[in-house]
């Protein structure tokens, strides 16, 4: 690791120590942020405060791009950019192993959100990657302010919620508002702006920067909600708060008992929020049943929705996307109703996990209820 003669002795001394542990903080940050994200799980307060210093560390990278601009050539040599890409590296890592298994566990991987975590994922092993890291913040400076942007972006969607109880869409909305001012500094950097008309041109480029990521969060998995379990079923038992009966999903059989929709959902504990059941009959919406969840600790709080009234058409595919107000998807029960009983799935109020989630809370359903009905 090279070492610069415009730093202290001292300080090229530590500098060249952390380089032989360079590798390391890879494993490290992986480590930290799986850890971070189980303890969020069970102890929410002390993994807000985490959160609260990786902010802190980007108010600091924000203003050193400030300072960057700020300065003229031969004062920016006092802090090399070698010594900032390496803290800049280790503070990328940190943030994205800290907010990628919230959005490994609240991704529908049948929607578009999968583009995004899968974009998280490529930003992730980037930032673990030295050549690829070193080459993107050297030689592509406008994809580097992005990528620094985009892990801004991840780690308001995870705290807020966690540390001042926003909910998803409010935290959605303040990240998008926050975006153009968080990357204002870094665009000036890049772009260095001379006169009026360029430094409005670079003020309307952030905030097309915020607009765009408000108007594509159908895309954006909601970070701190997903569901625990989830079921069908023809009755439900209100005092144990959990779904009974036996039905076979026939056409018959579903307009005249009706059916009931049954989700646990995760929720940061002081969290209020309204999420909607919105039924699709091949494709089409049929009914949108809101519900109000609030975050409490254990498996989930229990929500339900009740449709007693099918019409004629009922045969064919069904699906009930769970989705927040501002529209992110949560998850989604996919059924079939046949005609005849041959062959035909049953609603048998068995709850049914999704891959990956069991693990997450092995104690019990809490929560209080939530039963709106539909048409």
């Amino acid at each position: 690791m090279l070492t610069s003669p415009a730093l202290p002795q001292w300080l090229n001394t530590l500098w060249q120590r952390l380089g032989r542990y360079q590798r390391l903080w890879p494993l490290i940050s992986f480590g930290s942020g799986i850890f971070s994200f189980l303890l969020v799980n069970r102890q929410q307060t002390l993994g807000a405060w985490l959160a609260v210093a990786l902010l802190v560390t980007w108010l600091a990278l924000t203003l050193e791009a400030l300072w960057q601009w700020r300065k003229p050539s031969n004062a920016r040599s006092k802090l090399p950019r070698m010594v900032t890409t390496f803290l800049t590296q280790m503070t990328h890592q940190e943030t994205l192993f800290f907010c990628l298994p919230f959005f490994l566990v609240t991704t529908v991987w049948t929607s578009p959100q999968a583009v995004f975590t899968g974009l998280l994922l490529l930003a992730a092993l980037v930032s673990v990657l030295d050549p690829c890291y070193f080459a993107l913040a050297e030689r592509h400076r406008w994809l580097y302010f992005a990528f620094h942007g985009l892990c801004v972006l991840v780690l308001m969607l995870v705290s807020l919620p966690l540390l001042i109880h926003l909910t998803t869409g409010e935290s959605l909305l303040l990240a998008a508002l926050a975006l153009p001012v968080v990357s204002l500094p870094s665009l000036a950097n890049l772009f260095h702006p001379r006169g009026i008309i360029s430094w409005l041109a670079l003020i309307g480029l952030a905030v097309l920067l915020g607009a765009g990521t408000w108007l594509s969060r159908g895309w954006i998995p909601p970070a701190t909600l997903w569901i625990d379990a989830s079921a069908l079923s023809p009755a439900f038992d209100e005092s144990a708060r959990r779904p009974r009966g036996t039905m076979p999903l026939t056409a018959q059989a579903v307009r005249s008992r009706g059916l009931y929709a049954y989700t646990a959902i995760h929720a940061p504990r002081g969290l209020n929020e309204r999420i909607y059941h919105v039924w699709r009959h091949d494709g089409e919406v049929v009914d949108r049943i809101a519900l109000t969840i609030r975050g409490v600790p254990g498996h989930g709080y229990r929500a339900w929705s009740h449709k007693r009234n099918f019409g004629r058409d009922v045969a064919g595919h069904w699906r009930i996307d769970v989705v927040t107000d501002a529209g992110q998807q949560i998850g989604v029960i996919r059924f079939r109703v046949g005609t005849s009983k041959a062959g035909v799935e049953q609603a048998d109020g068995h709850l049914r996990t999704p891959p990956g989630i069991g693990w997450l809370h092995p104690a019990g359903m809490e929560g209080d209820r939530s039963a709106p009905t539909g048409h």
